[in-house]
């Protein structure tokens, strides 16, 4: 519906804060099913972290850059046929070596494919074939549960209480192949104290499958969906911030948006940080003051640090992988003291032609590196903040360089982004790149429910079970199942 002609008197079925992919999805859920929805996003751009941004003529994207299981029979398919993304200008990373990992002094290229995976590393570690063998075993055996979690019959929470660092030590016995085995989840938080084997595997898992890129960005999947949203008499406010939750007589009545703006629904999905959404939920005696509290303490994944590169046209050949840069043999337990940051390097797929036209260059960054420009707004941030930017881009150009000959003679114009931008223009607290951080050793204190204490609020997104692509897709599931029933849902999906 044109925004222009909504009528906000008229009660909703569902409201949903936030227009990322899971307030998306939900959208699509709900008002294919016939439900009047109306999608609320603060900024004037939809997509969250499929955002896109161009600088001049070139498009980059915020923090959508590949996804794996896309091919036929596995699980982001079967998810993307759902949604009806599979049509999209899907490109698949070379199946001989979908990831380069420049590891302790040594490049190795991982093929796609669970066969040609422990052959390639076998030939490498041949005093770990059995090993390698038990490892992708496991990771088909976490994969099994996905769409088992639908049913019921899923045991999801045997490997969320597993350490993945306790998993790969039990399992490898060669030190050098566990950081290898490790290295393409350079983005994820590998974190050996507290990071689920279930997170580890599933997010290893789906790339291994198979790894996609997305021609033309992120943003064709939030055009995607909002489009199939509209279509169906669905509503998509921008500019639209979302300041109060109303509680009445143990249920949410409305939502209060931009201080003046009201809606009454009979549903509300939240697709914040769950602090962020306890924070606009007004005095309520159905969530206990020591339930914010804890909600609150709850740590958050650390950020990214990217050096968005414009190349000069038909200089630097395309790669068609993506590159993790090491410079020691440890990729466990990211310190920000590392000398030479490990950076992933991520090409974009041209529109024609053999060489590349842009290029991200992406490293972990805590947050506890940039807090001290936390009050901050964007271009209003300081001179000590550009030299940060200017020592953290240039350290992580000098290392792509050292493996990517002649990429600094390609470079035309050079963009950063920091975990200050990420939450700046998503709304993400502390910029984190995956939210709430997953904990082996307290799971049901980090896997947040998509049921609240009040019966007609939900959530949904990334904060809650696993996150990226895959996660939250699953997760969307979760939450509109609450509203139309799982078996509708399972039955789309199980049965195709």
């Amino acid at each position: 519906m044109d925004p222009n002609q909504f009528d906000r008197k008229m009660k909703q079925d569902v409201v949903i804060i936030g227009c990322g992919l899971a307030g998306l999805q939900c959208g699509y859920i709900l008002s294919k099913r016939g439900y009047r929805v109306c999608l609320l996003e603060q900024h004037s751009q939809i997509g969250g972290c499929l955002q896109t941004f161009r600088r001049q003529d070139a498009l980059f994207d915020t923090g959508f850059h590949f996804v794996g299981g896309l091919d036929e029979g596995q699980p982001l398919h079967r998810l993307f046929r759902f949604f009806d993304l599979l049509d999209l200008p899907w490109q698949q990373l070379d199946e001989e070596g979908f990831a380069e990992v420049h590891l302790n002094g040594t490049t190795y290229r991982l093929p796609s494919g669970y066969e040609r995976y422990v052959d390639y590393l076998s030939t490498a570690f041949p005093h770990q074939k059995d090993q390698l063998k038990r490892y992708v075993d496991l990771l088909q055996q976490v994969e099994s549960t996905l769409f088992q979690s639908l049913t019921g019959d899923g045991n999801s929470v045997e490997y969320f209480n597993r350490s993945a660092w306790d998993f790969l030590e039990e399992t490898i016995d060669d030190p050098l192949l566990r950081n290898l085995l490790s290295a393409t989840s350079l983005t994820m938080e590998l974190d050996k104290e507290h990071l689920p084997l279930y997170v580890f595997a599933q997010i290893n898992n789906s790339f291994i499958r198979s790894s996609w890129r997305l021609q033309g960005g992120g943003s064709l999947i939030a055009d995607r969906l909002a489009e199939t949203i509209r279509q169906n008499g669905g509503t998509i406010l921008t500019n639209a911030r979302v300041t109060a939750l109303t509680e009445t007589d143990g249920r949410i009545t409305s939502v209060t948006y931009n201080d003046t703006e009201r809606l009454e629904a009979d549903w509300f999905i939240s697709t914040l940080h769950p602090d962020q959404t306890l924070s606009i939920i007004l005095e309520t005696r159905l969530i206990r003051k020591i339930y914010r509290k804890r909600i609150a303490s709850l740590a958050n994944t650390f950020g990214m640090f990217t050096v968005h590169l414009r190349l000069k046209k038909g200089i630097l050949p395309y790669q068609n992988r993506n590159l993790f840069l090491y410079s020691g043999q440890e990729v466990w337990d990211y310190s920000p003291e590392h000398t030479a940051p490990p950076v992933m390097v991520s090409y974009y797929a041209p529109e024609e032609g053999a060489f590349a036209e842009q290029i991200d260059l992406l490293t972990p960054v805590r947050w506890e590196e940039v807090a001290r420009w936390e009050e901050t707004t964007i271009g209003r941030r300081g001179e000590d903040y550009k030299a940060f930017k200017k020592q953290k881009s240039e350290a992580c150009i000098i290392v792509a360089n050292a493996h990517i000959p002649g990429l600094c003679a390609a470079i035309e114009k050079v963009y950063t982004s920091s975990p200050l931008t990420y939450r700046d223009y998503t709304g993400i607290p502390q910029g984190s790149a995956f939210g709430i951080q997953k904990d082996c050793n307290n799971v049901m204190g980090t896997l947040i429910p998509v049921q609240t204490q009040i019966p007609n609020l939900l959530l949904s997104g990334q904060n809650l079970n696993l996150h990226g692509v895959l996660g939250v897709s699953m997760t969307s599931l979760f939450t509109c199942a609450r509203i139309v029933g799982m078996e509708a849902l399972k039955n789309e999906l199980i049965t195709e």
